[in-house]
This record gives structure tokens, C-alpha cells and sequence, in this order.
């Protein structure tokens, strides 16, 4: 492996990447793996004439660039700007003093003690959308998780307040964006194309249709005065220090945002462990086991989700192994210096969170799947090379909900279901997040 020189990052010329760029289309996860392996854990892209990318895999620097020095590090124009204008300026796109005051504002919400009361509506609405999974025969399981997920996050926000059609409205609304983000993204050559043509304009058409729907719901519970104690009634209770509450847009704003991060990190993770499960399937049984033992201890939720670690940590290991958010982006407002490497002002970062979490340096045996790694310790003994959820002040809002409800979507899975795999490969499909492809898995019940 080739050492980053001292103030040197080792650069792939622009030509490259134009030579590699359907292939990037695609798929760029072996184009930056290679070059990782050629150059050494960082290197510098040429994107176009003037515009470059540092790539990273040094769980070092990422967790300089989040926790050390993270008041030097925003978030880039892909969130900030370009997701920014089909969800609004929320949690995950603001920056500065907005996102400060956000962050403060609907951080309660979260907290435990506050999940707890959507324990019962999660697990509920999980239960009811399994009842889905076909049996007997091979079964695509993406889209039943991808539904559940959506599910999950609309009746935690809205109880028995949206309709099917309004949730399936705006899942569709939420998956047609990012697929539009994706293009954006991928082909910005083609950026003058998506504007003339209307593709672009017809997208942000959807996304006014979701906040149209989404702002009847918010006057419904208003005028309902009925008090259901989910999360649109946290966030319309939360008060900034003035003592004022969000306006409607702020508040749309986060909602949007809600679905948009809640549901398909989530339905991408529950894929990949159920396929990891297919292919181990001793680790079915000990769930079964651990999740029959743990209801005879206790009717309450929150406590089951405390004695289930077996279930906890195949989570943990699935997310190492096929981490959702597989890159985290920064750039730094002023000009640094990590390692020797200088960092010249506005240097757009991407860090890449499937190669760290794949490092032989960090993890023993890091590509086979082996859940006990995470067993007797504490998150502290693994937080400096593990980002299934981010790390620092910007650590993803929704980890502790996003955990719960996985938790409890593989209990009730392999309680009632087994699983076998079709073909012993996992494909993926990296886009937005690191997405599941031909997911085929068969299930019997149990």
C-alpha cells in the first residue's frame, strides 16, 4: 500500500475518471476500492478541470473530521443544497445556527423514555405488514421491508391519522426524489437536460404534493384536539428558548426528512441481516430462542429490547458488513491539516464507511459475519471505526428508533418465519444508500 506523502495526497487524474464513468454509473464501489488499494486509505479524484474529491478510508481521519475538529466540518451541497430542495431545510440539511437550534429543539423527542410510548404502534404495524411475506416459494423481500419501514415511520408520526392512500402517496413521492437526487447526482453533465426537459420541475411538483398532504394531517390533529402522544405531538409541543414553537413550514420541513432518512436506511438493513440470516441459519434459531425466553421475563417492550443482545448484536454485524449510509461527506469551512496532508479551504471530503468497517486493521476476519464481536463490550470499545449511524455532534438523530424498530422486526421474523437463501451471493446497489439488489430469500413459517 502506497503512503500518503507528507502534504502529497495521491491524485486519479480526471481522464480516469471520464474513462471509468459508466462503470462509475453503476456501480463506483470497485473503482474507489481500487484505487484504495493502488494509492494508499486516501486520495484525491478529479471530477472536472477545477472540481476534485478526497476519498478516505482512515477511520482516523473521519473521526477527527466529526468529533475533534467537527466545528471546522459542515455538511456538503449534496445535503445541503441539492437533497435540500425536496425536503426543505430540516435536521439533516441545515447547518450552522439553524441546525443548532434544531437539533436542540427536537433532540427530547428522541429520547428513550419518549420512544417508549411508540413502542406498542411499532410493533403492531410490523407485525401487520410481515403478514405479507409470501411463503413456500422464492420471494423478492426488499419491497415488504421497504412498505414496513415507510409504515412505521407514518403511524409513529401520525397514529391513526393518515390514510393508506396518503402513505403510499407519500412513499411514492419520497422514492421518485431520490431516485431524482441519484440522477442528479451521477450525470451532472446532464443537468441542463433535466431542466429544459421539465424531469426536474415535475419532481419538485411531487415534492409540493407531499407537503400539501402532509400539512392536512398536521390541521386535522390541530383541529382533532385530540392528543395522541406520537411524534407529531412531540414536535408540535417542542418550544425554542423564546418559548415559541416550530412554524409550518420548519415543521413540514422535519417531517419530510423523517420519512426521507427513516424509512430506507432502515428497510436497505433489514434486507441485508435477513439475507445474512439465510445464509447462517444457526443464528435464526438462537434468536428464536432468546426472544421466546426473553417474553416469558417481561410484557414490556422496552424491557424485551433489553434482553434480546443476541438479536441486537446481528444487527450491529449486519450494519458493519452492508452499512446504509456508506459515505459520509464533509468540507472544511477553513484550511487544515491531518497527518501531514494539508487541506486547502472548501476540500470536499467523502469518507468511506463500508471500506472502514472492512478493515483488516480494525476488525478481525472483517468479511465473514460473526455477530460475537460485538459481545461484552461497550460501544466506546468499537465507536472510533464503527459509523453504522454517523459519530459526533451530527450522530443520526433517529439511531436509538431506527434500532428498536429493527429489533424488533427480526424477533418477530424468525418467531414466525424461517429463512432460506435462493443464492448464496449479496448483491447490492449503491445509491443514495447502500441499497439491496435481487433479494431473494424463501420463507416457511415456523
Amino acid at each position: 500500500m502506497v503512503p500518503t506523502h507528507q502534504n502529497h495526497i495521491p491524485t486519479v487524474p480526471l481522464i480516469k475518471f471520464l474513462k471509468h464513468s459508466l462503470e462509475i454509473l453503476k456501480n463506483p464501489l470497485p473503482f474507489h476500492h481500487n484505487n484504495f488499494e493502488r494509492l494508499g486509505d486516501t486520495f484525491r479524484l478529479k471530477i472536472g478541470f477545477d472540481k476534485s474529491v478526497v476519498f478516505s478510508r482512515d477511520a482516523g481521519f473521519l473521526q477527527y473530521v466529526l468529533q475533534k475538529n467537527q466545528r471546522n466540518y459542515t455538511k456538503s451541497k449534496i445535503q445541503t443544497e441539492d437533497l435540500a430542495k425536496y425536503v426543505g431545510k430540516g435536521l439533516l440539511t441545515s447547518e450552522g445556527a439553524l441546525w443548532k437550534q434544531q437539533r436542540k429543539l427536537i433532540q427530547p423527542a428522541f429520547h428513550k423514555k419518549q420512544l417508549e410510548n411508540l413502542l406498542d404502534t411499532m410493533q403492531k404495524t410490523i407485525s401487520d405488514e410481515l403478514q405479507k411475506i409470501k411463503t413456500g416459494k422464492p420471494f423478492e423481500i426488499f419491497k415488504v421491508y421497504n412498505d414496513l419501514a415507510f409504515q412505521v415511520v407514518a403511524k409513529s408520526l401520525f397514529s391513526g391519522g393518515v390514510s393508506d392512500s396518503q402513505v403510499k402517496r407519500l412513499q411514492h413521492i419520497t422514492e421518485e426524489a431520490q431516485k431524482m437526487l441519484v440522477r442528479e447526482l451521477r450525470q451532472p453533465y446532464l443537468h441542463w437536460w433535466f431542466k429544459i426537459s421539465g424531469t426536474l420541475q415535475k419532481n419538485l411538483n411531487l415534492t409540493l404534493e407531499a407537503r400539501e398532504i402532509l400539512k392536512q394531517l398536521v390541521i386535522d390533529r390541530k383541529g382533532s384536539r385530540v392528543r395522541e402522544d406520537d411524534l407529531l405531538d412531540m414536535l408540535l409541543d417542542a418550544r425554542y428558548e423564546d418559548g415559541n414553537a416550530m412554524d409550518e413550514e420548519q415543521l413540514i420541513d422535519e417531517i419530510l426528512i423523517l420519512f426521507t432518512a427513516g424509512h430506507e436506511t432502515t428497510s436497505n438493513a433489514l434486507t441485508f441481516t435477513s439475507q445474512l440470516l439465510a445464509k447462517h441459519p444457526n443464528y435464526q434459531q438462537k434468536i428464536v430462542e432468546e426472544v421466546r425466553a426473553a417474553k416469558v421475563e417481561t410484557d414490556s417492550l422496552m424491557e424485551f429490547l433489553r434482553n434480546v443482545p443476541v438479536t441486537t448484536r446481528i444487527i450491529e454485524e449486519s450494519l458493519r458488513l452492508y452499512p446504509p449510509a456508506y459515505f459520509i461527506d464533509r468540507v472544511n469551512i477553513e484550511e487544515d491539516e491531518f497527518n501531514g496532508m494539508k487541506l486547502e479551504k472548501g476540500t470536499s471530503l467523502l469518507f468511506a464507511v463500508h471500506e472502514i468497517h472492512k478493515s483488516e486493521t480494525h476488525w478481525e476476519n472483517p468479511m465473514q459475519f460473526i455477530p460475537e464481536r460485538f459481545a461484552n463490550k461497550n460501544y466506546s470499545d468499537y465507536a472510533a471505526y464503527y459509523y453504522p449511524f454517523g459519530a459526533g455532534p451530527r450522530m443520526c438523530i433517529g439511531n436509538n428508533f431506527a434500532m428498536y424498530e429493527m429489533v424488533l422486526a427480526i424477533a418477530i421474523l424468525c418467531e414466525n418465519f424461517s429463512i432460506q437463501q435462493k443464492k448464496d451471493t449479496i448483491e447490492i446497489n449503491p445509491l443514495i444508500t447502500l441499497k439491496p439488489k435481487n433479494a431473494i430469500l424463501t420463507f416457511e413459517r415456523r
